[in-house]
């Protein structure tokens, strides 16, 4: 008995390249159109109602980008594999996508039947890169992490207020903590940026853009 096609659903905000690639399944047997959204967010709700088992995305797009909907579909439909098609190769959207959840991350000048085996691995579970997208994440690995990227969401807040000049005193007062808490925060903040004094993790924050200084 044969097995059934590998539904796949298409993900562009181009009319021409979700066409191109339309005709690009149609022309393997194995391979069939599960549906085409223009947006991410309509990519999300046409998962949830059709459940194709593997997604082509694009990840610049209007109103929703492909990360985000890559995120939202494989938390809605797990069983639904994400293989991202995007003409960029930037370290921060490939770790931004693959974070997401994104099983594989392919550059449009790709050939054919490089996506069609591209697309049967990930109905499988494996994934495929593009060589330009390992190198870029080879270059990201190997590169030193930036100062306080391992700071806390509590952290960086207690970071803010500091940069705003707020002695512990003040800084437990607005976060409604004790006074040891904030010590014990700072203690750790300096330690995570190799700070020797409060001034200098106040430069490193400022330097680095490591809060929100709104």
């Amino acid at each position: 008995m044969a097995s059934k096609p590998i539904r796949v659903m298409i993900v562009d905000d181009h009319a021409v390249v979700r066409s191109g690639l339309s005709a690009f399944l149609r022309s393997y047997d194995d391979l069939e159109l599960a549906g085409e959204a223009r947006t991410g967010e309509e990519a999300v709700q046409l998962c949830a109602q059709f459940h194709p088992d593997v997604v082509l995305m694009d990840l610049i797009m209007p109103v929703m980008d492909g990360a985000t909907a890559t995120q939202a579909i494989r938390q809605n439909c797990p069983q639904t594999q994400v293989v991202v098609l995007t003409t960029f190769k930037e370290e921060a959207l490939v770790q931004k996508a693959l974070g997401a959840g994104a099983i594989g991350y392919l550059l449009k000048d790709v050939q054919g039947d490089e996506l069609a085996e591209a697309i049967r691995l990930a109905h499988a579970g494996q994934s495929t890169l593009s060589p330009e997208v390992t190198q870029a994440l080879i270059r990201a690995t190997s590169r030193p992490a930036q100062p306080g990227y391992d700071l806390s969401e509590r952290e960086r807040e207690v970071l803010a207020a500091m940069v705003k000049g707020l002695n512990n005193n003040e800084i437990a007062e607005r976060l409604f903590v004790s006074l040891s808490t904030v010590k014990h925060h700072v203690s750790h903040i300096l330690s995570k940026l190799g700070a020797t004094n409060r001034a200098e993790a106040v430069v490193m924050a400022v330097q680095n853009n490591l809060i929100d200084r709104k």
